[in-house]
């Protein structure tokens, strides 16, 4: 199959990295289509753990391409951070394997402020966001008012623009969020210049290059962020990100007609994690949930946080499949599960004594819903080697099945 598209299936942190890392040993390209550097996936190879959160996965493979999307918002300041890096440790980060469109936005400084002042304005209703300005970036894109990596190639048009932006931005700090940090044009400014002699020479068009190599028979492996149930219009809003996570926005993230999208491969584990705010209905709050916590190490690769954990749910899986038109789904820690004397997998919800057939749209709603289980026996053995089917424990394959 000439593309393949990797998505994350539940609330995000599902395995994505080391699958697409996998994906990537046979393909040609490997592409970033949504998100920021908000979202972060850990390598592990040959010993060596390497962090990214907006460098493809697939960069670890000397063969393969590597491309950062138009829908993709990106920190100049921490794309050459990763760069550099990889190059310290010895991976080719050369411009002619790494790539970023054009027509990608730029996250900045006074998105960052924006973004934080935010969460501190609302409090104990903070919705968790990182604090990175992904969210701000996606909304200036939107207003039509983004500074995009084609912009750096033309600095004297975008001057007087950004100083408006800037100026905008600064009084919104100020009088709308009551905060006291306010952005130094000249300061953003001298950085900026300096970032876009070394960003230039990465900036491409990779809508072009996809769809010129998909034409010619590559290998493109599509890599999703975050997860679907952090979809902004699909997820549980507003505890969601500022971006598509489905599989429908590989075609506007990238540039290329849907119909050259071969395969959706979705990630999920075999449990449920979230990290930060809002609803989860089967989250265990007890020995089980530090249990599965402690032995999957589940803290987030970008901020760190402990990850809250709980029962596989099928409810929100079906929703994952039909938003996402899975074509096969790869399960991920499942060895974590093992020593549990009893497993449970959500099989329904019930709001106010009716069942549900989706997901609500209303969070209140889904904190409200009570999940129904069923219940099976877990195993004892140690799985994390085994690497054919018929070598699982039977209550193993029972669970998967």
């Amino acid at each position: 199959m000439p593309s393949l598209v990797v998505i994350g299936a539940q609330w995000g942190d599902e395995g994505k990295g080391k699958l697409v890392d996998y994906l990537t040993a046979n393909a040609d390209y490997s592409v970033r289509f949504q998100g920021g550097n908000n979202a972060g996936h850990t390598l592990v190879v040959d010993g060596k753990k390497t962090k990214l959160s907006l460098i493809p996965s697939g960069i670890l493979r000397e063969e393969c391409t590597c491309l950062i999307g138009a829908g993709v918002v990106v920190d100049p300041s921490h794309f050459l951070k990763e760069v550099d890096e990889l190059a310290a440790v010895g991976v080719d980060t050369s411009t002619g394997r790494l790539v970023i469109d054009r027509e990608a936005h730029l996250v900045m400084p006074y998105h960052q402020a924006v973004d934080r002042a935010r969460e501190i304005a609302r409090g104990k209703d903070a919705i968790g966001t990182t604090g990175r300005g992904i969210g701000p970036a996606y909304e200036d894109r939107a207003r039509r008012c983004g500074v995009r990596f084609a912009d750096l190639l033309a600095l004297d048009d975008l001057k007087p623009r950004l100083e408006k932006i800037v100026d905008e931005r600064n009084r919104y700090l100020k009088a709308i969020l009551e905060s006291d940090e306010q952005v130094d044009f000249s300061e953003l400014w001298a950085n900026l210049t300096d970032v876009a002699t070394r960003v230039a020479p990465y900036i491409g068009n990779v809508g072009v290059s996809v769809d010129k190599a998909l034409r010619r028979g590559k290998q493109v492996v599509f890599e999703g962020a975050q997860g679907t149930l952090l979809d902004q219009s699909f997820g549980t809003v507003p505890f969601v990100t500022s971006s598509h996570t489905t599989a429908g926005a590989v075609s506007i993230g990238t540039g290329i007609g849907p119909r050259l999208l071969d395969h959706v491969l979705g990630v999920a584990k075999a449990y449920t994690t979230r990290v930060g705010a809002g609803p989860f209905p089967t989250e265990l709050d007890d020995e089980i949930g530090n249990y599965l916590g402690e032995k999957g190490n589940e803290f987030g690769t970008v901020t760190g946080r402990q990850r809250r954990c709980g029962w596989f749910d099928a409810v929100a899986m079906r929703r994952s499949v039909r938003l996402n038109g899975f074509d096969s789904l790869a399960l991920t820690k499942l060895d974590v599960l093992s020593g549990l004397e009893k497993l449970k997998i959500c099989v329904r919800y019930t709001l106010d004594g009716e069942f549900t057939e989706d997901v609500p749209a209303v969070a209140s709603e889904l904190e409200r819903v009570k999940p129904e289980y069923i219940e099976l026996s877990g195993w004892e053995e140690d799985i994390s080697g085994i690497t054919k089917w018929h070598k699982l424990p039977d209550a193993a394959r029972l669970y998967i099945s």
